[in-house]
């Protein structure tokens, strides 16, 4: 089947993304979609496209994901022992049960709905939303069965497309951080000229042209209220493409005070510990590849690793040795400008 070898043709996430949905079309009807790239460790898009009425709605789409108790969540998703959900089945057969349906997906003329959380390697690297127009026929088993199959290929296109990108920028683009801060309902409140200068140099194929923000950013200050009500911990930074090569860190906290209930996302450049992680995954490192080579980027000496792991001297060269394989390099240094772009 085309899709499955898909993955094998180098295309980058939103190249990946554009095809394998094509293919996906002539597979099964989609009405509309939601397709979007993940950071593996913290389940924030990375990049995100959302087809025709979709776009309209990503407010009250993200809300719904990262603020209300609803069925299919991504990130439960992620971490079932099946990764892949219809609206219909999950509802058994009565969608006004969920606020989604009824707050988005309803009023846009849409009905059944089908979510899976694409995974590879032990790691979600993106998530699919497929609906269909208003009607009493849904997404049948014989579909979702498709899906679960072919699930791992789209997780390993987004993962090469990933590893494709390059981590270093052809020019740091200075100015500082940017802030903008947005209402309740996520519109755009305020911005300072540093965030409109980050916004000119992102990756505009994730940014639908009607939508004030790309739906990464929008959906960071989503997660950060939602952090903010339900848990006494730091919102993780997310990551975003630059058009031109290189990465731009995204932090969203939600405000006390007199500006409560807005989120102030603050923009700026990814620094070498945001990115290994990232960028050292979508690599297909194992867990003890990683292990060295995020010791290695730290400018750890081979006795300092094998203290620190407890294994042997030729335990770490084999495992760089991996590592420079899977990334087509021959040395610490490249490693490290590779994933930081900083010398090593």
């Amino acid at each position: 089947m085309a899709i499955e070898r898909l993955p094998d043709d180098g295309l980058d996430v939103a190249g990946f993304r554009t095809e394998s949905l094509r293919l996906l079309r002539t597979l099964l009807s989609i009405d509309a979609a939601f397709y979007a790239s993940v950071d593996p460790a913290t389940m924030l898009f990375t990049s995100a496209s959302a087809e025709g009425p979709l776009a309209a709605v990503a407010p009250q789409f993200l809300e719904n994901e990262f603020g209300r108790v609803d069925v299919n969540k991504f990130a439960d998703l992620a971490r079932s022992t099946d990764p892949i959900g219809s609206l219909d089945r999950s509802t058994e057969g009565h969608r006004p049960s969920s606020a989604r349906y009824r707050e988005v997906i309803s009023p846009l003329g849409l009905g059944d709905e089908l979510r899976i959380a694409l995974r590879s390697g032990g790691r979600c690297w993106g998530v699919l939303c497929l609906h269909r127009e208003q009607g009493p026929l849904g997404f049948a088993e014989p579909e979702l069965d498709l899906l679960r199959r072919l699930g791992p290929h789209l997780a390993e296109g987004l993962r090469r497309g990933i590893a494709l990108y390059p981590g270093v920028p052809d020019a740091s683009p200075g100015g500082g951080p940017g802030i903008v801060i947005l209402g309740s309902d996520l519109s755009v409140i305020s911005i300072n000229a540093q965030a409109e200068h980050w916004l000119a140099i992102l990756d505009t194929t994730d940014w639908d042209p009607r939508s004030e923000l790309p739906l990464s950013i929008y959906a960071a200050a989503a997660h950060a209220v939602r952090l903010d009500v339900q848990e006494d911990a730091p919102p993780p930074a997310s990551r975003i493409r630059r058009a031109r090569g290189g990465w731009i860190s995204v932090h969203a906290s939600l405000l006390k005070g007199e500006d409560s209930g807005r989120v102030a996302v603050i923009l700026d450049a990814a620094n070498s510990s945001q990115l290994s992680s990232l960028v050292l995954a979508a690599h297909g490192l194992t867990p003890a590849q990683n292990r060295v080579a995020a010791l290695v980027i730290q400018g750890r000496s081979t006795g300092s690793i094998v203290d620190e792991l407890h294994i042997s001297s030729n335990t770490v060269q084999e495992h760089l040795r991996a590592v420079f394989d899977k990334f087509g390099i021959g040395s610490r240094r490249e490693l490290v400008e590779a994933v930081s772009g900083r010398p090593h």
